[in-house]
């Protein structure tokens, strides 16, 4: 076992950055939708749905900045962790795989950041779509796919960063 961790500085991925430039316009769209639609979104909005993807919880619609702000909370501070992947815990770390190993597991927390966020702001605009009426509710697949792709994101890391033996 690899116990002593260099920190080293690794240049980002041309992928991890387009990932964070959607993100953050993504939210940046987002946003300005919320502000914009403000005076149309009715004061009472769906903040929990059932299984079915039927609204079962309501609440104000400020509870829609909740959601934006938690996102970009999340985002925050996973962009702080991504940045010290000296400190995250490793199977099989070495000298020889050690630059490999920090690399696979920062682009993990940069697409886990990214589907959380986008998570959030679909969901910000799909309450507030509930609650204008243009739609009834979500999606049966909305949850599965969101579980999915987040449960198989981090699956492929690892079995990738176990790979680097």
């Amino acid at each position: 076992m690899y116990e002593v961790r260099p920190k080293l500085k690794i240049p980002r991925t041309w992928f991890e950055n387009f990932l964070d430039i959607a993100s953050i316009t993504l939210l940046v769209m987002g946003t300005v939708s919320l502000i914009s639609e403000w005076a149309a979104i009715p004061d009472t909005v769906p903040t929990h749905f059932n299984a079915a993807g039927d609204p079962d919880g309501w609440g104000s619609k400020s509870n829609l900045w909740i959601l934006i702000v938690m996102g970009a909370v999340t985002w925050l501070l996973l962009t702080v962790l991504e940045k010290y992947p000296h400190i995250y815990n490793y199977l099989n770390l070495t000298e020889e795989n050690v630059e490999r190993q920090y690399k696979n597991a920062r682009m993990m927390i940069n697409v886990m950041k990214n589907e959380i966020l986008i998570f959030f702001v679909y969901m910000t605009w799909a309450c507030s779509e509930v609650a204008k009426g243009v739609s009834e509710g979500l999606s049966v697949w909305v949850l599965p796919i969101f579980i999915v792709g987040i449960t198989g994101s981090i699956a492929f890391f690892i079995v990738r960063s176990i790979k680097w033996k």
